[in-house]
C-alpha cells in the first residue's frame, strides 16, 4: 500500500497546543484514497525540523508529503504556493534560535513552488463548504523553512508531490486572542482529507484565479 506522509508541529510562541498536530495526529494510520496516512510531529526548530522530516521521507518513501502548520490570525485553510530561501525569525524557535536573513540552503534557488494541485485543492474544499484560499507567502519562520526544505529534497525524487498548508487557530486558542478567527478541528480534518484525495488524483491543476492584490 502506498503511503502519504503528513506532518504537524509542536506548540510554539507560548501556545499550549498546535492545531496542526492536534488534527494531523488524528489522521495517523487512516486509509484515504487507498493510501495509508502516516503522521509525524516536527519540532518548531530551524534545522531540526528538516532533519526529522527528511528521516521520515527516507524511511517511508511516500507518494505525497503534506506539511501542515499554524497560522494564527488567518481566517481559512490556506494552501501555500511558494517557499523562499530565507530564514528571518521575528521570534525565537523552540530552542531559542532566531536566524536573521540566513539562507535555508546555501546556493539554493531563491524559491521553490509547491508541486501540489493547489487551486484544485482549494476548489474542492470550498465545494465542501470549507473556507479555503491560495496563499502567496508561507512567512519566514519555521513553516517556510520546512516547506522550502521539503521541496528542495523532493526535487530529485520522481512522482512524489509535496507542499504546505496553513490552518487557523482552534477555537480554544482563539478564546485567548480576542477577535482572532478560528476553525474547529473536525472541519480542518475534513479539509485535510479532501486535500489528500485531491492531491493524489489531480495531475494537472485547474486554471482558476487564486491571486492576490497585496
Amino acid at each position: 500500500m502506498k503511503t502519504v506522509l503528513i506532518t504537524g508541529f509542536e506548540p510554539f510562541g507560548g501556545e499550549q497546543v498546535n492545531p496542526s498536530w492536534e488534527v494531523v495526529s488524528r489522521l495517523d494510520n487512516a486509509i484515504i484514497a487507498g493510501c495509508r496516512v502516516v503522521a509525524r510531529q516536527l519540532p518548531c526548530v530551524f534545522g531540526d525540523s528538516l532533519t526529522v522530516l527528511n528521516e521520515a521521507i527516507d524511511a517511508l518513501s511516500p507518494v505525497l508529503v503534506l506539511a501542515i502548520g499554524q497560522a494564527g490570525g488567518r481566517t481559512d485553510i490556506t494552501v501555500e504556493r511558494v517557499a523562499i530561501n530565507i530564514d528571518d525569525a521575528r521570534i525565537p524557535d523552540n530552542r531559542g534560535r532566531q536566524p536573521v536573513d540566513e539562507p535555508i540552503v546555501a546556493e539554493g534557488p531563491a524559491a521553490w513552488f509547491s508541486t501540489l494541485p493547489i487551486k484544485a485543492m482549494v476548489s474542492a474544499m470550498r465545494e465542501a463548504g470549507i473556507p479555503a484560499s491560495v496563499s502567496q507567502t508561507a512567512g519566514t519562520f519555521v513553516c517556510n523553512h520546512v516547506m522550502y526544505g521539503l521541496l528542495h529534497k523532493l526535487r530529485d525524487i520522481q512522482d512524489v508531490k509535496g507542499g504546505f498548508i496553513h490552518i487557523p487557530y482552534l477555537p480554544e486558542q482563539a478564546a485567548a486572542h480576542p477577535g482572532a478567527p478560528s476553525m474547529a478541528a473536525e472541519t480542518v480534518r475534513q479539509a485535510l482529507e479532501i486535500a489528500i484525495v485531491t492531491a493524489l488524483h489531480v495531475e494537472t491543476d485547474i486554471a482558476v484565479t487564486g491571486g492576490a492584490t497585496h
